[in-house]
């Protein structure tokens, strides 16, 4: 799907190109100067929450250029084409420089979509905002229609959330192409981003289609200048956000090191956790607060005086591990890492059904998760001990888990413990 969706800009972005070649460049030192400013922001992007590669500036002005109308009090009659051709030639002029130097983009190979996916949905989404508003403005229906003052503001507005949702419905589409994510929880993700920055592109790029009618070319650096700002304020929070991870993964080595659990216990339990997460619909953002606490889950034994063997928390009597599970809820609730990852912690013990024999649904979904990974993990080296080998050893814990569904582990997570097991690699234990 991703290969597909950059075929189909790419196609789209030649056919225009090969248009505006046959008819003309429409205004072409305006033009120019709109694909100069979306090179200049394609050349300073930025990383968005759950790894997303973003170019704000890129983004605002090119959508700013596909719902221009007048320019400086004069009528624009640039066409659909020299919309797209515009928006992917200075995307492309952006990227240029980095390819000659050898600069690989981050997450350009990555698992998630990459820069080139980012161009391609932007091509697209500002060809789909080109075709709502351009022929109306070229023909003169907006003129024959009551749109004048501010109700020409609400139609921009309408056309911009309608490119809004566009991109947005195609970034989930390459999200769960890329990272296996369930089509809903994509959605999910990328609506939920709109709030963030992705209201200010919108925003900004409809200030610039209206106000250049007033000033012309000069909207450009004055209405990209806040967005400039709000830049600084997500690569301040993206470098939190990188402190708190490795904060993270300090904390989920400290059992290692101290001796209380194996080398890569707790990366093996976050990588099989996160897997079960996709396969349950979880979006990009519980994902981020389930690798979290599946990382730091074993921190109680910390507290411990003898090292539980093998620091197989899963053989334990269930208060023993209830209290390991409080305990190290309360070593991360001071560490500052967010609050919801110290809860899931403290209920990653508790069993899947309570005193009544029904679903104890105050268990949050990560904590079962976690048990389910940390259980698995645990019986998986049991079984590689005692000599089994890699398929029978996972199809014997399988069994032993599913044993316990319905009463101490959760059945759904168990099926989509099921579900990954054929795609998952095998445990990545030291020699």
């Amino acid at each position: 799907m991703i290969r597909a969706l950059r075929l189909v800009a790419a196609g789209l972005f030649l056919l225009c190109c090969l248009d505006v070649l046959h008819h003309g460049v429409t205004a072409p030192l305006v033009a120019a100067a709109f694909a100069l400013v979306v090179a200049v922001g394609e050349r300073v992007r930025i990383t968005l929450p759950g790894d997303r590669e973003q170019a704000p500036i890129g983004t605002a002005v090119a959508l700013a250029y596909a719902l221009l109308g007048p320019l400086h009090g004069l009528p624009t009659t640039h066409s659909v084409s020299q919309v797209v051709a515009v928006a992917g030639a200075g995307t492309l002029l952006g990227r240029f420089p980095h390819r000659r130097r050898g600069h690989r983009p981050a997450h350009a190979s990555g698992p998630g979509p990459g820069v080139l996916d980012g161009a391609a949905r932007r091509v697209l989404t500002v060809g789909f905002a080109g075709v709502l508003f351009q022929p109306l403005y070229n023909s003169g229906v907006l003129d024959q229609l009551p749109l004048a003052g501010p109700v020409y503001g609400v139609f921009l507005t309408g056309v911009a959330a309608l490119a809004a949702l566009c991109d947005a419905t195609l970034a989930a589409v390459q999200r769960r192409a890329a990272l296996g994510l369930r089509f809903g929880a994509a959605l999910e993700d990328e609506l939920r981003s709109l709030l963030g920055i992705g209201s200010a592109i919108v925003a900004t790029g409809m200030l610039i289609s209206l106000l250049a009618g007033e000033v012309g070319l000069w909207a450009l650096p004055l209405f990209c200048a806040p967005l400039v700002l709000a830049q600084a304020s997500f690569r301040r929070a993206a470098a939190v956000r990188a402190t708190t991870g490795q904060t993270i993964e300090t904390l989920a080595r400290a059992t290692e090191v101290a001796g209380y659990t194996p080398a890569g216990h707790a990366r093996r339990v976050a990588d099989t956790a996160c897997a079960l997460g996709r396969e349950l619909g979880l979006g990009s953002r519980d994902l981020a607060l389930l690798e979290y606490a599946a990382l730091m889950h074993d921190i109680g034994q910390l507290s411990l005086v003898e090292p539980v063997p093998g620091g197989a928390t899963a053989l334990l009597p269930p208060a023993e591990q209830q209290r390991i599970a409080r305990l190290g809820s309360e070593v991360i609730s001071r560490t500052g890492v967010p609050g919801q990852v110290a809860g899931q912690v403290a209920r990653l013990a508790d069993p899947y059904c309570g005193p009544d024999g029904r679903e104890d649904r105050s268990v949050p979904l990560a904590a079962r998760i976690i048990r389910v990974a940390n259980a698995f993990d645990d019986l998986s080296a049991a079984a590689r001990a005692g000599g089994l080998g890699e398929r029978d050893g996972r199809r014997e814990v399988l069994v032993r888990l599913r044993a316990g569904g319905g009463r101490i582990y959760d059945p759904r997570v168990l099926d989509a413990l099921g579900g990954v097991l054929g795609s998952m690699p095998g445990p990545r234990y030291p020699d």
